[in-house]
């Protein structure tokens, strides 16, 4: 089978780790690169040895007619060019989170339908190494009946005047971390345990320098029956920002896993001492090389026709997830992600 013919919109920090996993996929083909900002397409594909740059999206679409396009920019700006993209009969890979409004994200998934292409996001978490090892001590039942799963997040990327200088932008964004981070926790979770029955939220601003919120804790009571919590701040741990963001916990009726800060499993057998648990890591990209693995699978579900774990449409339930911490979090109550469904805005 030939390699996809897929060009790149954005070519800013993240663009970067998806471009180094593209060179590495061998079903897939970057053949250009558009950003609006002068200059900056034509340097990054001089980086990465991509054939072609443009500063006009659309102009690359007509000219270059991919197969697909990978979209790596702001979020607001993702409802244009998923329509463009699909207007032009092109699949669709976008990098998370998916739009700044519950409309738009409804859009988003709508257009591609009409046009009959694929809406695929662009969410890497699962695909991390050891998020697919845990899955599988699941599936084998190593942990028995899952009841607790959790995750604690401090991070100090986000401290003093000038917060945040890898990603800048960060600062000015009027819903920030449960919108651009604890998504990521939350779609993790549904992989691990199912989908979500409810959510309770509290968030805070403790950096006043920056518009959104910077601290959340989210309670959340899935179908399946187990409990959640996501405790994340980006405000009190270390500027060296670790691995995994933070660590992790899952217990069942059998064992306890836990993740650590630098991408370990340790195993605990109730009545037992805790063991580190092997398995194998790639050396080489983004966070155990999930980046490459996400884009693999995804161009394999688009030249097979399969379904992918990230269908836009499912993703919605992300979506509505993170809206409903924010409703949870602005009335004080519990609040059900189902709300969102059904309604246009």
């Amino acid at each position: 089978m030939s390699p996809l013919k897929g060009v790149m919109i954005g070519a800013g920090y993240f663009a970067q780790f998806q471009t180094e996993g593209w060179n590495r996929i061998p079903t897939a083909k970057i053949v250009a690169v558009a950003d609006a900002l002068p200059g900056r397409a034509k340097e990054f594909a001089e980086r990465w040895n991509i054939p072609a740059a443009y500063t006009d999206a659309a102009a690359m679409l007509a000219k270059e007619k991919p197969d697909f396009v990978d979209i790596a920019t702001r979020p607001e700006a993702h409802l244009a060019l998923v329509t463009l993209a699909a207007r032009h009969g092109a699949h669709v890979i976008c990098q998370k989170p998916m739009a700044p409004t519950w409309a738009e994200c409804l859009a988003m998934v709508k257009v591609c339908n009409e046009a009959k292409v694929r809406l695929l996001l662009h969410e890497n978490w699962r695909w991390q190494p050891w998020y697919r090892e845990i899955k599988r001590l699941l599936d084998a039942r190593t942990l028995g009946k899952p009841f607790h799963i959790a995750f604690h997040m401090r991070t100090g990327d986000g401290r003093g005047e000038q917060p945040y200088t890898v990603q800048p932008y960060f600062r000015d964004m009027p819903q920030f971390i449960l919108y651009e981070v604890v998504v990521h926790f939350i779609d993790t979770f549904r992989y691990l345990v199912g989908e979500i029955a409810t959510v309770s939220c509290q968030t805070a601003r403790v950096n006043p320098v920056i518009k959104g919120e910077d601290y959340a804790l989210v309670q959340i009571r899935f179908h399946s029956g187990v409990q959640g919590l996501i405790d994340a701040n980006r405000f009190s741990g270390r500027v060296a920002v670790d691995m995994t963001l933070g660590a992790f916990r899952l217990e069942g009726d059998r064992a306890a896993i836990r993740l650590s800060p630098d991408g370990q499993l340790w195993l605990t057998e109730y009545g037992k001492d805790e063991v580190r648990h092997e398995f194998s890591v790639p050396a080489e990209g983004y966070k155990g090389d999930s980046v490459k693995a996400t884009q693999a699978h995804l161009v394999s579900c688009l030249q097979s026709g399969q379904r992918s774990e990230s269908e836009g449409e499912d993703y919605l339930q992300n979506v509505a997830a993170v809206f409903a911490c924010y409703r949870s979090a602005e009335s004080g109550r519990t609040v059900s992600p189902t709300e969102w469904f059904g309604r246009k805005a």
